[in-house]
């Protein structure tokens, strides 16, 4: 039981789901930015929302999901989950190359103010990191499901800290989703408690880091 457990929160928490959990979480709970030139996520016109989710779901989760069973089914990888470290560089280059562009999108169509800077920082944290799992999967399988975890807890939790009313609640639904997920890892010996304690901590830091300070000087 504790098995197909731990299966289903691996598969219902997918990283490619986390993107659009974030965004509905902070769309829908009532939230007042500290800074009032910012756009509140929660403020957003309806019509705005439903475009926002769609361009996420199709660059963030279907279009590298497809892009995922492709390879399988032309056994460029082994399994979905990607259980083989060496197999993992090509798909993390995908799912950069798709957070790339839509950042790009967003950079281009909607300059900065336009839409809330989170719009703009979510897919950005996720090229970076991409890039560095790249660099650290030639020494470790990092978790990848825990560093969904981490950057939806970074992200609500630069998030919650800029809102007039520090909200607590939207803070702890992140840290109970990464302890289900890194306990699920852990329970399927997926990965070492230090590849899940890693994925979580260094996704954590970049997702907060670029979702507190952005927009950055260099922008």
């Amino acid at each position: 039981m504790i098995v197909n457990f731990a299966k289903f929160i691996s598969w219902a928490f997918l990283p490619l789901f986390i993107p659009i959990i974030a965004l509905f979480i902070t769309m829908y709970i009532p939230s007042e930015e500290k800074n009032l030139s910012d756009p509140s996520l929660f403020l957003l016109a309806p019509e705005i929302k439903d475009q926002l989710i769609l361009l996420f779901l199709v660059f963030g989760t279907l279009a590298p999901g497809f892009s995922f069973i492709l390879m399988y089914r032309r056994r460029l990888i082994s399994t979905i989950e990607m259980d083989d470290k060496t197999e993992r560089v090509i798909p993390l280059f995908i799912v950069f190359s798709y957070c790339f562009i839509l950042f790009l999108l967003f950079w281009f169509e909607a300059p900065n103010g336009v839409l809330p800077k989170y719009i703009y920082a979510i897919p950005l944290s996720g090229t970076i990191l991409s890039i560095i799992f790249v660099v650290i999967n030639n020494w470790t399988k990092i978790s990848l499901h825990a560093a969904g975890g981490g950057i939806l807890t970074g992200y609500l939790c630069a998030f919650s800290i800029q809102q007039l009313n520090f909200n607590y609640i939207i803070i702890l639904i992140g840290f109970i989703i990464s302890g289900l997920i890194m306990s699920a890892r852990l329970a399927l010996n997926k990965h070492s408690p230090f590849q899940v304690y890693l994925g979580w901590c260094i996704a954590f830091i970049i997702a907060f880091i670029c979702n507190l300070y952005y927009p950055f000087d260099l922008f």
